[in-house]
């Protein structure tokens, strides 16, 4: 147990205690994670975009009397409260987990790479689990931030400590290092992740392998001899090697690929055996491998590693949200249990403020039977105001009498076919249903009986990729500029509640509309953050008003409309945005009414002004950079005089996404992020690492084979020049696949290649020619768009833009949101 002046010693930090004594069990950086505030210590990181200090009131309030804190912070108004002084707080944090790493001796696990980091942590965790006690990261935590919150968890009852460790920048690894201080270390791969910060390959490689210098012991495949060498001048610890080549340390002979498994001969210490991986695919034998390794140099033979490795369970890297029964919607998150990641997908939960009712599903916890463990877990519900629990097994029949104490709404099963049989589903209506349970209680039969039964094409939104592409532009933001997010025409086709939802847990600081329709859906959803909408008319002052809407303010006339509405509900000072027009020419106030504006804001104080703006006509084109300049000077000219005649300030905003990466001089006060938060970069510029957020997938629902001079498709335009195999794909132009893709133009991805569209997309169907797709199967998935095939790449080959192909997405394809 730390208490709050020890770990102020431990930093040689000044301070300001109410009480020395006050225990300290849990770190805490994000306020929105907050479960056990009596023990908690905050740290207010401060980084570009966001200044956690800004948040100690709220945590305050909520119970938290622990804060590491800058020294200029004003402490007058927290009477109560312990304050630890640092200059620089996540330092601080580090070398608080460094100490904490410091105080046990039994051996630590580090894994770096490119790929692969997580999976083979989570494969060793349940290969390992049955010799040790295992502390590991949770998820995918391989941060500056993420590794010392997992280090905290390194307690005595542990036996082997398992950590990740992920860099995107040069000089990141040592600090890392100092604090995980591995004996063990794991290289999985070196890949083309954040390649853009960093002058070559092989600083990226020696900037990873920074981990290793102070190893016994370092795991990695042996066949390239300059990752070697790197190796071998960071850290003089042993190497145990994979690979094909003769001098490794496990040398792979043959792989041979089954239906459902793949047969590895490899030798070992001058002996030959066979390795018996439950998966056929490329990256998942390599992890094995990898595991494999580790577990030769723990003295586990080859016999209880094949044992162990049939029991092996796939890793979901993500959470997903899905439609479900009866207007609810279901994050299934059944592939394993454990206490860490019930956090993060309570967390993942919280974001959905679109219902009200918060339902969980959940099983015994494998491999624990403690009431510590129970406890925690029926904590976490009460904290997180869980309305519905049902639990499943058999030991949470000790421990229901306490949930029932916490929890209003509670249910508990012996075994998941008992809740199918006997709770009916009609139970479920309006809420969010969180299903989290261990493999062997077959969660996924609950999954089915809950999912809503729809078309089998989806588009598949990343929520994790969505707040990556945030960050990216968040990075190359001067200090102080806020985000405005769009999310009209439904978030793109993604979705508006969701994605909205998402956007203000991640506090972004503004949302925009074209309509206030969707702005009213945005509050129904609970969406509270500042909502403009773009393009009001009389007909929609009255839901703005009722909603807290901000309305675009671009013409004398809407002026003049909403200023009588304003008078005649007794409203002064309500938020508005006015729009110049500084060269569109589509909407706002142009220079000839200006002199009319100024004397209407003059004449009235029913508006405030919250923000001026105007549209770039082409911020992405490098050829037009004359004109948005000229743009840029008449909305300054126009600012200017409006703030003379206002008599203060406002938030300025002109930059849509390409601009603000091309043009950081325009950024002003705030910029407005729209299809570059999908993965979209208009600016074509190389300052942004972009991820691709959406995915239209469908499935093949027939195959068929088709001989020399037949045709495919309506009015025969599908011609066969050659025996060939035709799938025919579940999508239409009603779900809308464009008809210009149609007979070659376009193509889909399915088993790793390409294979052109044949024949006219029809209403529901589409054709691809699969013929040089070996083992192609009915029901196999197909990629429309996504990381293989971008969303622009098909804008080109239809002719248009990428706006229109996302915005284009038929309703009655189903989106599902995951996390990763």
């Amino acid at each position: 147990m730390y208490t709050v002046k020890r770990i102020a010693d431990i930093l040689n930090a000044a301070t300001k205690l109410v009480n020395d004594n006050a225990p300290v069990e849990r770190l805490l950086t994000d306020s929105r994670r907050l479960i056990f505030p009596e023990t908690i210590l905050f740290f207010a990181i401060v980084t570009q975009q966001r200044d956690a200090h800004n948040f100690i009131i709220d945590l305050y309030e909520r119970g938290v009397r622990n804060f590491v804190v800058h020294p200029g912070f004003d402490i007058t108004f927290f009477k109560n409260a312990n304050f630890v002084f640092s200059p620089d707080t996540l330092a601080s944090l580090q070398s608080l987990a460094a100490y904490h790493r410091q105080q046990f001796s039994y051996p630590v696990v580090a894994i770096t790479g490119s790929n692969g980091k997580t999976i083979v942590k989570e494969w060793l965790y349940q290969l390992l689990s049955p010799g040790y006690n295992i502390v590991r990261s949770p998820r995918s935590y391989n941060s500056q931030l993420g590794v010392p919150l997992s280090i905290w968890q390194m307690s005595n009852t542990d036996t082997l400590g398992i950590f990740e460790a992920g860099i995107s920048m040069p000089g990141e690894m040592q600090k890392l290092a100092d604090i995980i201080d591995p004996g063990i270390g794991i290289l999985t791969n070196i890949g083309n992740a954040h390649d853009e910060n960093f002058i070559s390959i092989q600083q990226k490689t020696e900037e990873k392998c920074r981990l290793f210098a102070n190893c016994n012991m370092v795991i990695t495949n042996g066949d390239d001899q300059s990752v070697l060498d790197i190796i071998h001048a960071t850290s003089k610890a042993k190497l145990i090697t994979w690979g094909s080549n003769e001098n490794n340390s496990i040398r792979i002979l043959s792989q041979k690929k089954k239906e459902s498994e793949t047969i590895v001969a490899l030798t070992y210490q001058n002996k030959t055996h066979e390795l018996i991986i439950p998966f056929t695919d490329d990256a998942s034998i390599q992890n094995i491998i990898t595991c494999t390794a580790t577990l030769l140099h723990f003295t586990i033979s080859i016999e209880i590693i094949n044992e162990r490795l049939q029991t092996l369970e796939p890793v979901d890297m993500r959470l997903q949200l899905a439609p479900a029964i009866n207007n609810c919607a279901l994050i299934n998150d059944s592939y394993s249990f454990d206490i860490a990641s019930f956090a993060v997908a309570l967390d993942f939960m919280q974001q959905q403020n679109q219902f009200e009712q918060k339902t969980v599903i959940l099983s015994d916890i494998p491999g624990l039977n403690s009431t510590g463990a129970y406890a925690e877990i029926i904590f976490m519900l009460k904290a997180r105001s869980i309305t519905k629990v049902i639990v499943i097994g058999d030991q949470w029949k000790t421990y229901f009498p306490f949930l029932k104490e916490s929890i209003e709404n509670v249910s508990h099963f012996i075994a998941t076919n008992e809740f199918l049989n006997m709770y009916p589903t009609s139970h479920f209506r309006n809420e969010i249903i969180l299903l989290k349970g261990a493999r062997k209680f077959s969660f996924e039969n609950i999954a089915e009986a809950l999912q809503q039964k729809v078309h089998r094409t989806v588009l598949e939104i990343n929520l994790t990729s969505i707040i990556h592409n945030l960050n990216q532009y968040r990075r190359i933001l001067k200090k102080g500029v806020k985000v405005m997010a769009m999310v009209k025409a439904s978030g793109y086709g993604s979705g508006s509640a969701e994605i909205a939802n998402v956007l203000q847990y991640y506090k972004t600081d503004y949302l925009a509309v074209a309509y206030a329709d969707e702005g009213v859906d945005l509050r129904k959803a609970n969406i509270r953050l500042p909502v403009m909408v773009m393009n009001v008319d009389e007909e929609a002052f009255e839901s703005a008003i009722q909603y807290n809407l901000e309305p675009e303010i671009y013409s004398v006339n809407i002026f003049k409309s909403f200023d009588r509405f304003l008078d005649k509900q007794g409203l002064q000072y309500y938020p508005v945005h006015i729009k110049i027009d500084t060269g569109m020419h589509r909407l706002g106030f142009g220079e000839d009414d200006m002199e009319t504006l100024i004397s209407l804001l003059k004449s009235s104080n029913r508006m405030v002004i919250k923000s001026v703006f105007s549209h770039l006509a082409a911020g992405e084109d490098p050829q037009e950079d004359a004109f948005t300049l000229l743009q840029a000077e008449r909305f300054k000219e126009a600012c200017s005089q409006i703030e003379t005649a206002v008599g203060y300030n406002f938030i300025k905003h002109i930059s849509n996404s390409a601009a603000s990466a091309r043009m950081p001089d325009l950024q002003f006060d705030m910029i407005r992020l729209g299809i570059g938060l999908y993965g979209i970069d208009s600016s074509h510029n190389k300052k942004l690492s972009l991820q691709p957020a959406a995915t239209l997938k469908t499935t093949i629902a027939q195959l068929r084979k088709v001989k020399s001079g037949d045709t495919v498709g309506y009015n025969r335009r599908g011609k066969i020049h050659a025996d060939a195999v035709i799938a025919t794909l579940r999508i239409g132009y009603a779900d809308g696949l464009r008809r210009a893709l149609s007979n070659g133009v376009g193509r889909v991805f399915i088993r790793g290649k390409f294979a052109p569209f044949i024949g006219s997309v029809a209403m529901d169907m589409a054709m691809a020619d699969v013929t040089n797709i070996a083992d192609v199967e009915e029901g196999d998935e197909v990629e429309i768009f996504g990381r293989n095939i971008s969303v622009a790449e098909v804008a080109e080959d239809c002719g248009t833009i990428p706006y229109e192909i996302l915005t284009g997405i038929g309703q009655r394809v189903k989106r599902i949101y995951i996390e990763e």
